[in-house]
């Protein structure tokens, strides 16, 4: 493979000549520029991205952090992320969390040594502290999940306005008892949707039944299942259930479908590919995932490059299917 020198010596140039053309400087004669660009052709040499990136202090890489890949709600973001960094000319690295410390320290430690340039965090686990630590001197933007009132910019959905409606949904059509399938309440987003939850019963006269809301470990479809199942145990059983998000709500389904003697609607939360494979199909809050990657990269190169950024508040819908219509 041609080296930098021997494309100096075919072009009858000097090194330093060959370095600023392939850097783009306008201190080059168009005439020099057409000997060395002919040269390059000819010997078919192939810049080192990683040569000039060292040179310019940047390694053209995007951290994602993510406590799950295996969360289907995260895969239309990341489709959204990775094909806005490309086309910026940049590269991501899925980060999985799994929720450990020591793991990321690793990723926080790459930035530092300046292996990545900034950080997309969309992981609720994530310990805040060192991560407002890192955001003093290196670009970070959270995505969904954030910090109520923290100083790192964010791009989400109103997940309180979008509980209210949800639930408001479920009471117009007559449901009364109204069960609320949540996670930990140490998130955000589960507080909010909880606040949105109780928002609307309140705005109806309906009291809020402690014994109608379930949290769960976790937020796969297994949880749903157990919540579900608990749930149905209550004398006065739920008539509808919100969930705070659609892999809860799909394992309720399953339940509902398996073992209630009486129909019990169901919406849930985030409008992944599966709500609408389910049977009935699941009515759901739809978030804008896509647009939510792209703009957090958008956000976060223009963090890069020094331009301050403001929160992006997403719209949402409510996209009512079967599950609701009993």
């Amino acid at each position: 493979m041609a080296n930098i020198q021997q494309i100096a010596k075919r072009a009858g140039v000097s090194v330093a000549t060959v370095s600023r053309v392939l850097n783009n400087s306008n201190s080059v004669s168009s005439k020099t520029r057409s000997k060395v660009e002919e040269a390059i052709q000819e010997l078919k040499y192939a810049p080192s991205m990683l040569g000039r990136n060292l040179r310019n202090s940047e390694s053209r890489l995007l951290l994602v952090l993510l406590p799950s890949i295996s969360n289907p709600f995260y895969s239309e973001i990341i489709n959204g992320i990775q094909n806005t960094a490309i086309a910026n000319d940049y590269h991501i690295l899925l980060c999985e969390t799994d929720s450990k410390p020591e793991r990321e320290n690793i990723y926080f430690n790459m930035v530092k040594n300046k292996l990545a340039d900034g950080v997309i965090s969309m992981d609720p686990t994530i310990n805040m502290k060192k991560l407002n630590e890192l955001y003093e001197e290196h670009p970070i933007i959270l995505c969904s999940e954030y910090e109520e009132g923290g100083c790192i910019p964010y791009v989400t959905v109103d997940s309180e306005l979008a509980a209210y409606q949800a639930v408001k949904h479920l009471i117009k059509l007559g449901n009364e008892r109204i069960a609320l399938i949540t996670s930990d309440e140490k998130f955000l987003y589960a507080r909010q949707r909880r606040a949105g939850y109780e928002r609307a019963l309140e705005e109806f006269g309906l009291p809020v039944r402690e014994n109608l809301i379930y949290h769960t470990k976790g937020l796969d479809f297994q949880n749903g299942v157990h919540a579900m199942r608990v749930l149905l145990q209550e004398d006065n059983k739920p008539t509808a259930v919100f969930a705070v998000s659609d892999t809860l709500a799909i394992g309720a389904l399953k339940v509902i479908n398996m073992e209630s003697t009486t129909p019990i609607a169901v919406v849930g939360f985030d409008n992944i590919s599966f709500s609408s494979m389910t049977n009935p199909t699941l009515t759901t809050v739809s978030q804008p995932m896509y647009n939510m990657g792209c703009h957090a990269v958008e956000m976060l190169i223009s963090s890069i490059k020094g331009v301050k950024v403001e929160n992006i508040v997403l719209e949402h819908e409510l996209i009512i299917r079967e599950s609701t219509m009993i």
